[in-house]
């Protein structure tokens, strides 16, 4: 069995072959960092453009290096939401095309349900049943999972994700797009001593979270002690990232206790934060496993392996149905 995964869900073009034997086969990204740095954010009109001129070549390539025929894919999948519409349309558009011409089902894949099984594309996976988080730009989830399309919604973010806190916060702190890693970097330099930052919704129960008080705590300590310095916004930078990281580790810490669990695994964009694998590693007795940093961000390794999952288990949507979604739930799937 052989799935040719498409992910064009926001701001990153990527293709991938999967093989149920022989494990990932190829997979190919195009970033659009440099389309949007200009405007300091993804502009989606732009995204979608660039979806359509990139998303055949990423497929020709990875076809190539694989190996692989047309007849010898057994399914397509394709990112089908969350995301940007114009942008998911272009890979279903692709997928369900592709699949039509080759005699093959086409498989509709939830993004947030690919981030949080990209772990188990490592050399040692995660054995079920594990909590997950899944923290990106646009998603701060906690999840019980007991297996695949086994997921208990346990917490989640009540406003800004903190991929979205970080972006912001950098964006205050006058650094380039993207946000996130330019935050990180920044933040190297600071003092963590001179200011302390609160870690938002830890003073009470629940399993929820909220990042868009600390962007305002940090734009305020910004306007108290802006003397110009570059030194000042990176102990900002550094407060700011500290307390997201360790409010994360807070709720998982809860999450794992309230579940009985001792695996965790972390996904999406954020998981690549080193500071946040320093603070993750203190956790006791829990062992925490990534998706490799190249499979943090979004990727059509992810894709195709959570397409080849639901399709071994038996998934077989209806070959004319087409359809995206801006908004899904994860418990939804």
């Amino acid at each position: 069995m052989r799935i040719l995964g498409i992910e064009t869900s926001c701001d990153e073009t990527a293709a991938a072959v999967y093989d149920a034997e022989r494990g990932l086969l190829a997979h190919a990204l195009h970033s659009q960092v440099a389309l949007h740095a200009e405007y300091g954010g993804v502009v989606p009109e732009l995204a979608s453009r660039d979806h359509i001129q990139k998303t055949l070549p990423l497929i020709r390539q990875v076809l190539a290096e694989s190996g692989c025929r047309p007849q010898d894919i057994t399914a397509v999948a394709y990112t089908a939401g969350p995301g940007l519409v114009g942008a998911l349309l272009v890979g279903a558009a692709v997928g369900h095309s592709l699949a039509w011409a080759w005699g093959v089902p086409a498989l509709p894949v939830h993004h947030m349900e690919a981030h949080l099984l990209a772990p188990l594309l490592e050399p040692d996976p995660p054995a079920f049943p594990f909590v997950a988080l899944l923290v990106s730009g646009g998603h701060t989830l906690l999840v019980e999972v007991s297996g695949v399309g086994r997921y208990r919604l346990l917490g989640e973010s009540l406003d800004d994700a903190a991929g979205e806190a970080f972006d912001k916060t950098a964006k205050l702190l006058g650094l380039d797009y993207p946000g996130g890693p330019a935050l990180e970097r920044l933040a190297r330099q600071g003092n963590p001593a001179r200011f302390d930052f609160p870690r938002p919704m830890t003073d009470r129960p629940g399993l929820d979270f909220s990042f868009s008080g600390l962007k305002t705590h940090a734009l305020t300590t910004l306007r108290a002690h802006d003397d110009g310095s570059a030194q000042t916004r990176a102990d900002i930078a550094c407060a700011f990232q500290d307390a997201v990281v360790d409010t994360l580790a807070i709720k998982c810490e809860r999450a794992l206790r309230a579940t009985g669990l001792q695996r965790l695994v972390v996904s999406g964009g954020v998981s690549a934060n080193q500071r946040l694998r320093e603070r993750f590693a203190e956790i006791d007795d829990v062992k925490v496993s990534y998706p490799r940093l190249e499979f943090c961000t979004d990727n059509a390794a992810m894709i195709a392996y959570t397409g080849y999952r639901n399709f071994a288990a038996g998934l077989r949507p209806d070959r004319l149905a087409f359809d995206v979604r801006a908004r899904w739930p994860l418990n939804t799937t």
